[in-house]
């Protein structure tokens, strides 16, 4: 073995193995394997006293993965580190060069970076070959110093102080949008309002201008005189029609595929990241195994040539020339696009072609990357927008239909992109005809929509806090730390979300305010382009927020837990609700003094399997209930071993074995049949 190739995903370090010589020997880090210390002041990881150099450590769980990293280093003459094509990638290949230093010169390293698992692709990307890109790995460096900063301090404050479970700089600010928009829905003063609409034989029309103006019916009294002063019989006044085109949209971002497989397939963005990881890093086919889609974390909406010139013959062969289009690439001002749109590696990986190879979810989500890329090279779809005017007395009705002239992009991407389309009677200026009826009805203004995943992502995007990488795992963290809850698919902030809020409103407003967290990003982007100084960024954050930490820490009120009721059986003193990470439990007011915990009630035997644990090999796979916290009386599979093994399933194990591992394979909530242990996610970002 001449060659050592370090991968961040065992799944990728798979695919890319059948690509290259038996002189290369591929292996994964698995993630991140340093991270800072927990040392020096305050447990930061940082040296003050000397420009805020960081101090890294070993992750515990990594130690094997290192010692087998090194091994096969000191047997290698070249070592390639082939992690992802991005910041947190960067960071990643520079750790792992740190590392493995004392077994191998510096020249001996080679950064490369492809943005798909193809052959083509990653046989091209060692032919290009570079140095790490420091920059870049500065850029992270600095945000993961920042996230300490935050993290450590204000976490540890509110923990104490008001029982909040953390804070971060984008955590807190997406929370706050949510805090913000329930406040605007609790302000809103809801208005009276009525329409009148006019219903003819074959079509409805509805009061569009009252005497040459908009109307305004604030009441029933206002929208009856309207109807005491028409005639009978109406008069065709114009008659207008308007072809309209409406573009396809453009190919995948992160943002916009999560938006879209939430709206289209109710995907969280945490589970759209997990199947998108698969898709990319390699699916086995009948004589490969390949990647079916480019990088999946990206903010950009460009595409290759290498791409566009087949799948332009594509449709041409397949829909005929005039559905060809023009592509345009756009790019918005907080756009990094340091990568390609997601699309599929090649377009002869029809969705219908691979189909046997994929699971339910997988297919689902390549069907639509798949959809949404060749349909933003087609042509524009082309309406027929016709409207009729007619007048009575001082009013004047409107009727709009819509009708598809050319469906264009539609052809492909119709099945995601709903089209209303109606018709209207063939009439003249002049004609006049008796509606059936007119009626009014009441209408009340409604107060801003709370926010759906996707919208809350989207709002994210186009505010500019957070990054692709960090969407998912930032709304994974609201929900995860019961700062919001689900009702009707929609966010709405907890009294603990609220209050979280409002102390870091009194104490921190500059550094939850939405302004200030895009701007820390674009000072984030002005490191990776050399165009900013990372100690300069944490000396002048570090002596900003250390004072206001001091200030919340002296004037903040610490609130007391809330008491049950009832008295302790050892010493008298008042029982309280305590939160711990199994849930909420009741414990007594005098701790450290008493320790007195009050135990579960009605505990009942677990029900059995018949399995045994994968884990440990030992115990049995039993069904659980959850006696405590948000998740009291759901049921869970667990390992009957505790405390020993904490081995706990995703859902509920079918019987079967997983063919990859030896894991279970699992019946999750969704209905979704999967192996227990998820191939390697974006949970390292």
């Amino acid at each position: 073995m001449d060659k050592l190739v370090i991968v961040e995903s065992p799944s990728k370090s798979k695919t890319i193995k059948q690509y290259l010589g038996d002189e290369y020997e591929v292996l994964s880090s698995k993630g991140h394997i340093r991270d800072l210390a927990i040392s020096n002041v305050g447990g930061l990881g940082l040296d003050i006293e000397n420009d805020f150099k960081p101090q890294y450590a070993i992750l515990k769980d990594k130690k094997k993965t290192i010692d087998s990293l090194k091994k096969a280093a000191k047997k290698a003459n070249e070592i390639y580190l082939a992690t992802d094509p991005d910041r947190e990638g960067e960071a990643i290949s520079w750790h792992l060069k740190k590392v493995l230093e004392d077994v191998k010169s510096d020249e001996a390293f080679h950064r490369v970076i492809f943005n798909e698992v193809t052959k083509d692709a990653v046989l091209n990307a060692f032919k290009e070959a570079r140095d790490i890109d420091y920059n870049l790995v500065s850029s992270q460096e600095t945000r993961r110093i920042l996230d300490r900063i935050i993290g450590f301090k204000l976490s540890k404050l509110l923990q104490n102080k008001i029982k909040s479970k953390s804070a971060g700089r984008v955590q807190s600010a997406a929370l706050k949008i949510l805090v913000d928009r329930e406040r605007e829905i609790e302000a809103f003063v809801s208005e009276e309002y009525w329409k009148i609409k006019a219903e003819f034989e074959a079509f409805e029309a509805d009061l569009s201008k009252y005497d040459s103006r908009k109307p305004k019916l604030p009441d029933e009294a206002s929208a009856q005189a309207v109807l005491d002063s028409l005639e009978t019989s109406f008069t065709v006044e114009a008659i207008k029609k308007r072809e309209r085109r409406r573009a396809p949209k453009a190919p995948f971002t992160t943002s916009t595929l999560q938006q879209e497989a939430s709206h289209k397939l109710n995907y969280t963005s945490q589970r759209t990241m997990m199947i998108a990881q698969r898709l990319y890093e390699g699916i086995d086919l009948e004589n490969e195994t390949v990647g079916l889609i480019t990088y999946m974390r990206t903010d950009s909406t460009r595409m290759s040539n290498a791409f566009i010139g087949p799948a332009n013959e594509h449709i041409e062969s397949n829909y005929g020339k005039k559905y060809v289009g023009q592509y345009r690439s756009k790019r918005s001002k907080n756009t990094q696009d340091a990568h390609e749109a997601i699309r599929p590696t090649n377009i002869k990986y029809h969705p219908d072609t691979v189909r046997r190879h994929l699971s339910r979810d997988e297919l689902r989500l390549y069907k639509l990357i798949y959809a949404r890329a060749v349909a933003s090279l087609m042509s524009p779809a082309t309406f027929e927008n016709k409207t009729i005017d007619l007048s009575n007395n001082k009013a004047l009705f409107r009727a709009k239909a819509q009708s598809i002239v050319f469906d264009g992009y539609l052809k492909v991407y119709g099945k995601y992109e709903s089209v209303e389309t109606s018709d209207l009677p063939s009439l003249k200026e002049g004609d006049t005809i008796t509606a059936k009826n007119v009626v009014k009805t009441q209408h009340f203004t409604q107060p801003p929509a709370r926010y759906t995943e996707a919208k809350l992502i989207k709002e994210m995007e186009d505010i500019g806090i957070g990054r692709p990488s960090t969407y998912s795992q930032t709304v994974s963290t609201l929900k995860k730390r019961n700062y919001v809850k689900l009702e009707d698919k929609k966010f709405v902030p907890t009294d603990q979300g609220r209050l979280t809020i409002e102390k870091l409103e009194d104490y921190f407003n500059r550094i939850v305010s939405v302004d200030y967290t895009a701007k820390m990003e674009s000072v984030l982007d002005d490191i990776a382009s050399d165009k900013g100084d990372q100690t300069d960024v944490v000396r002048d954050f570090y002596n900003t927020f250390i004072p206001m930490v001091e200030e919340a820490n002296e004037k903040m009120e610490k609130i007391a837990p809330k008491t049950t009721g009832e008295k302790c059986p050892k010493c008298g003193s008042d029982m309280v609700y305590r939160e711990s990470r199994y849930g909420t439990f009741e414990a007594c007011s005098a701790y450290p003094d008493c320790k007195y915990i009050k135990p579960q009630e009605d505990r009942k035997e677990p029900e059995g399997t018949n399995l045994t644990c994968p884990k440990c090999k030992k115990g049995e796979i039993v069904k659980r209930e959850a006696k405590r916290g948000r998740n009291k009386g759901n049921t869970f599979y667990a390992c009957d071993n505790f405390p020993k093994c904490k081995n706990i399933l995703r859902g509920r194990p079918t019987g079967e074995k997983c063919e990859h591992t030896d894991d279970l394979m699992v019946e999750l909530k969704d209905g979704t049949i999967e192996c227990n242990t998820p191939k390697e996610s974006d949970s390292k970002k």
